[in-house]
């Protein structure tokens, strides 16, 4: 099973979103990310924030979901819609779901609230993905209508509340 973090710049959250989900994802399911509009660079917070983890980041790179190797099952989409972002909307055949994130690369402020901002948006999403693997995969990859309505139950769960 294939899936897709996305959102506009593929440098911060979804990156974040791919290694975390890579690094804890059972054989045979795997994470990539990409942006609509990518930056072409990755966020140097986020890249030491998952180095900071012991979360490896070789050979992930910023990218368009033009250049995808493969069509992903579920796309993930990580941008803050509330927060005025506008989420891109992935066109292909695939499972959908929303996990809004502020991005804490827009954070202003001192090297402290920035850290934190960085700190709460890997909380959130390290707290979903574990809540997204937790799940009982194997039944649900054959149930795409129970599987997105857990998707969406957890794009809405926030660091320690379940």
């Amino acid at each position: 099973m294939n899936v897709l973090f996305l959102c506009t710049g593929n440098s911060c959250r979804s990156l974040i979103s791919e290694a975390v989900f890579n690094h804890l994802a059972p054989a045979g399911w795997r994470a990539s990310s990409a942006g609509s509009r990518p930056t072409g660079t990755l966020n140097a917070k986020a890249l030491a924030l998952l180095a900071g983890k012991g979360i490896s980041t070789v050979g992930y790179y910023s990218k368009s979901w033009d250049a995808l190797p493969l069509t992903p099952d579920i796309v993930v989409t990580v941008c803050a819609s509330a927060a005025g972002e506008t989420c891109p909307a992935y066109l292909g055949p695939v499972l959908r779901a929303h996990w809004g994130v502020d991005d804490p690369s827009h954070v202003i402020g001192t090297e402290e609230d920035i850290d934190a901002a960085f700190e709460i948006a890997y909380a959130t999403l390290r707290a979903r993905i574990e809540a997204f693997l937790a799940l009982p995969l194997d039944v649900l990859k054959d149930d795409k209508a129970r599987l997105k309505g857990e998707l969406d139950r957890i794009g809405h769960l926030r660091p320690g509340v379940a």
